[in-house]
């Protein structure tokens, strides 16, 4: 526990409180704030912070308490503890673990931070073949009152390390102790080899509804067992990422009030150049009709409403789809089956929003006698247009994820914002090129 004692006319202070301002505080009041915690909650508070805020906080502490704290943790957590300081730092940290741990905490550092590798503990219940349902039962007590991860389950292994099945404690505590492990076991085992991508990790745990999965390597040793809790900081993570990535910039690798404003301008400012760039093409499209917007100046009222129908349609399409990839729900085999049906979903949608834009040119008409004698084929302008953008908009933004996967890009980076500037400039085109069939010789 750390070694810290509150002053004696300090207010008291409970981990829960301290809970709810933390993200509040600066620095120098998280760390005064935890050293008034009383002893027997210090711990328990250490541990479920993210793992940024330990490194911060541990840099902070003497080197005493900080021997306590980073050997509260699991290896994997030290690991990712460690990935929140500076390497300088990071020699120093591990200096403070036992030798069996910082053996295991630098072997978890060679793996990628998002691969299955990563984010595995070693610290999981072996289990022999041949062993009888009592021994195996009994060996698990003893290693119970150890360092393990979690006790659903016994993962078993040959002298080679191999993984060979599993069994539950449900099993166990149901079979006759005379049974032999090997005769009881599960041998149709979902597992991961240990360079398997974070997010293939959170699917296998949806699709098959675990708590845990163990890894292995390219031999089929098992090298530990990713947790339930660890998916959730991925799922997060990563869901994070990709609502960032569909804002219009890049994924911030810290929490919001913790980065700095330098680096959030940088995350900010390529992709918002870069748009703006790509928005440069819509004043010169508009440039490029000025003559025709000049004799009917009636057709630039409905421009606003033409290209941001089409935006929205393509961020709605790209949206979807993006998500749809992330969970394999959609993979690029599916290109043809998606194109169809957001085709027919453009269609659709373009015929409600054209006949929404029809009637609403022949009912201000009705009304105010702003369009002139020629509103039919304007209202008939505007909803053809409507068709022809919100449907281009919505294959746009569908197809353009699965140009990026192909690239091996990140879909994500196909953002809703990007998106919409495609369909800004193709939307004026097809507008103004709509209209000119329609309306030349008589507004044009």
């Amino acid at each position: 526990m750390i070694d810290r004692s509150p002053s004696p006319d300090a207010d008291p202070l409970t981990a829960s409180t301290l809970s709810r301002s933390w993200p509040s505080l600066s620095p120098d009041d998280r760390l005064h704030s935890f050293l008034r915690l009383p002893r027997e909650e210090a711990d328990d508070f250490f541990q479920s912070l993210p793992s940024a805020d330990q490194g911060a906080l541990l840099s902070a502490l003497p080197r005493s308490d900080r021997k306590i704290a980073i050997r509260l943790l699991a290896p994997d957590d030290v690991a990712d503890l460690l990935l929140t300081v500076p390497p300088a730092e990071q020699l120093s940290l591990l200096s403070l673990l036992d030798e069996p741990t910082r053996r295991e905490v630098s072997a978890l550092l060679a793996y990628a931070e998002d691969a299955a590798g990563g984010l595995m503990s070693p610290w999981f219940a072996r289990v022999r073949p041949e062993a009888t349902v009592d021994e195996a039962i009994s060996y698990l007590k003893r290693q119970a009152t150890g360092q393990l991860e979690t006790l659903y389950y016994g993962y078993v292994l040959d002298a080679e390390q191999r993984l060979r099945g599993v069994l539950s404690l449900r099993q166990l505590m149901t079979t006759p102790g005379d049974r032999r492990v090997s005769d009881v076991m599960t041998t149709d085992v979902v597992a991961v080899n240990e360079d398997v991508d974070q997010e293939e990790v959170a699917r296998l745990f949806a699709e098959h509804d675990l708590v845990a999965i163990p890894v292995v390597d390219g031999e089929g040793r098992m090298k530990g067992i990713v947790t339930a809790d660890d998916i959730v900081d991925v799922v997060e993570e990563e869901a994070t990422e990709d609502i960032q990535k569909l804002g219009g910039m890049q994924a911030l690798d810290a929490p919001y009030l913790r980065t700095p404003l330098l680096r959030m301008l940088g995350k900010r400012a390529g992709w918002l150049s870069a748009l703006f760039v790509g928005e440069l093409l819509t004043a010169t499209a508009m440039g490029h009709y000025e003559d025709e917007i000049a004799r009917a100046v009636v057709l630039a009222l409905f421009v606003p409403l033409i290209i941001s129908s089409g935006g929205n349609s393509g961020s709605q399409a790209t949206t979807l789809v993006i998500r749809a990839m992330s969970l394999g729900e959609v993979r690029l085999a599916d290109f043809w089956r998606v194109t169809r049906r957001e085709l027919a979903s453009g269609l659709a949608l373009g015929g409600i929003l054209g006949a929404l834009g029809f009637a609403r040119v022949l009912l201000w008409e009705k009304l105010f006698g702003v369009y002139g004698p020629h509103h039919a084929l304007i209202a008939l302008t505007v909803a053809i247009s409507l068709v022809g953008v919100v449907t281009w908009g919505t294959l746009a933004g569908a197809l353009l994820p699965f140009l990026l996967r192909a690239l091996r890009f990140d879909p994500a980076s196909a953002s809703a914002p990007f998106v919409a500037t495609i369909v800004d400039v193709s939307g004026l085109v097809i507008y103004f090129s709509v209209a000119e069939l329609l309306l030349r010789g008589l507004l044009l």
